[in-house]
């Protein structure tokens, strides 16, 4: 059954309708100067889709929040996230069909393209039994696929291209057809823009742009000058979903509108010059984020007063011995309570700060108090708990070069490396990738695949196949190396679990 969507009418007053099943085998490109009616066209197409198609938008500006309150969508406010907690809502989201909105509004271009990249790769790496039609959306795509490196550091920019580009060239093998809209084509990366078959041209006024726009639809150089003279909410339009030759079309109303409406001129207000100058010229109120100043105290009565006052709380103040049994109790108590903690099915796919919010709790059932360790010391038995190492481990002066090697990797990779190096260290079988995305609280396979290669890499392993396909993995100047592994494999060896059970 073939599903079209109403995007408007022609200029012969005809319905211009898109091929739904068309445009998620191929890609659509939106491109039009600020006010050309662009958003407006996104908000068509997301309209006219919604009950057909899941979808997902990510959303600079905030621009497409509304369609929570008529279609359902879930929206993500992305600057309460991490990049991690992101990229598991993309693929959770993949899992259970919910369209989002990524609103990323709020944040600088740096976090923009780091939280939006973390996102994509959310949705692209989810396995093949859940890859469903899914339309994602990317307005001002010219921020995340920039064409030259701009004020954001070189990591962030190719983390974000390189989403960009397997959103585009890679995306539709797993059901996702991406929708980018630019207000600038000379500002988007080419290999991004060039993936798209579907184009939607708006009015636009620079010659490089209209040069562009002209290439991709196959138009004259000297007709690109129409491109000037398109109406707000008026585009061209080209490619399999939508016409085979270029087509004026003007686009349709919408159900919702964005939260912040285009300017409109209004009178200006009737006030007296000495009133508008009393109001604005008025002394700002206190920052309450700021600490007021305080006068400077006087050091030497501080130094006094400390000096009498020493001999009274050192009278006060007794320290109670705690012996070493009970520091071992303790000890034990806090390991208990951890791997408790971790017996939970899904501990390993769920985020940092939630498991240390039970284990707290946890730990103030079993009486720990003032014993509880912080967040940082959490992480730290959280790695060694998942790579299977017990305190007598952890504590070896052998361990000691690889948890130093570990530190130059991300927190959340570091438990990853120490389960390698804990199975090469005793010549166990290499991990399998899902045993090693397991570790890292991913179902990806393909993201196990792609840590092994990063710490490559970085020079802290070198990865070997035998004659059979096995796998094995040696540690760069240790010496150590795994046995032989089937990569497909989804267990770990005994042993590791059995280390992990005690840690």
């Amino acid at each position: 059954m073939t599903v079209a969507i109403e995007m408007g009418l022609t200029t012969a007053g005809a319905a211009a309708a898109m091929d739904l099943e068309e445009l998620l085998a191929t890609r659509l490109l939106v491109q039009g100067n600020s006010g050309s009616g662009k958003s407006h066209l996104l908000r068509r197409l997301l309209e006219q889709s919604a009950p057909w198609v899941q979808q997902a938008i990510i959303d600079p500006e905030g621009d497409f929040v509304t369609l929570a309150e008529r279609f359902g969508h879930l929206v993500i406010e992305a600057e309460d996230h991490t990049e991690r907690g992101l990229q598991v809502a993309g693929e959770r989201a993949r899992l259970h069909r919910v369209s989002t909105v990524l609103n990323l509004e709020g944040l600088d271009a740096e976090n923009q393209m780091r939280r939006a990249a973390a996102f994509l790769g959310g949705l692209f790496d989810v396995e093949r039994d859940h890859w469903y039609p899914m339309l994602v959306v990317v307005d001002e795509a010219q921020l995340f696929a920039p064409a030259v490196a701009g004020e954001v550091s070189d990591e962030a920019r190719k983390l974000s291209l390189s989403a960009m580009t397997n959103l585009m060239c890679r995306g539709r093998k797993r059901g996702l057809a991406g929708i980018i809209a630019t207000q600038r084509l000379a500002k988007l990366a080419k290999n991004v823009a060039a993936e798209a078959s579907n184009f939607l041209m708006g009015r636009t006024f620079l010659d490089i742009d209209m040069a562009r726009a002209a290439d991709l639809l196959g138009m004259e150089r000297r007709q690109a000058e129409a491109f000037r003279d398109l109406e707000r909410g008026q585009f061209m339009a080209l490619g399999p979903a939508l016409s085979r030759r270029p087509l004026r079309l003007n686009i349709g109303p919408t159900a919702t509108s964005p939260r912040n409406s285009t300017p409109r001129l209004m009178p200006m207000p009737e006030a007296a010059l000495e009133d508008a100058r009393a109001v604005i010229l008025a002394a700002p109120p206190p920052d309450a984020s700021r600490p007021q100043r305080r006068p400077a105290p006087d050091l030497l009565d501080q130094l006094r007063a400390a000096k009498a006052a020493a001999p009274e709380i050192s009278a006060e103040v007794v320290e109670i011995p705690v012996s070493a049994e009970e520091l071992a109790e303790r000890r034990e108590r806090v390991d208990r309570t951890l791997r408790a903690v971790l017996a939970a099915p899904d501990a390993g796919f769920r985020a940092i700060g939630v498991l240390y919010q039970e284990f707290v709790v946890r730990c103030r059932i079993e009486g720990l108090g003032a014993a509880v360790p912080d967040l940082g010391e959490f992480r730290r038995m959280l790695t060694h708990a998942r790579a299977g190492l017990g305190t007598d481990i952890a504590e070896d002066d052998a361990w000691q070069e690889v948890t130093l090697r570990a530190s130059i990797l991300p927190d959340d990779m570091q438990g990853v490396f120490m389960m390698i190096a804990r199975a090469a260290k005793e010549g166990w079988p290499c991990p399998g990738d899902a045993a090693i995305a397991r570790a890292y609280g991913s179902h990806s396979l393909r993201r196990a695949q792609r840590l092994l290669g990063y710490m490559e890499e970085q020079g802290l392993i070198v990865v070997q196949l035998d004659g059979g396909g096995r796998r094995f993995v040696t540690l760069v100047e240790l010496a150590w190396a795994t046995a032989p592994g089937d990569p497909n494999g989804d267990d770990l060896p005994a042993e590791t679990v059995a280390g992990a059970a005690s840690a």
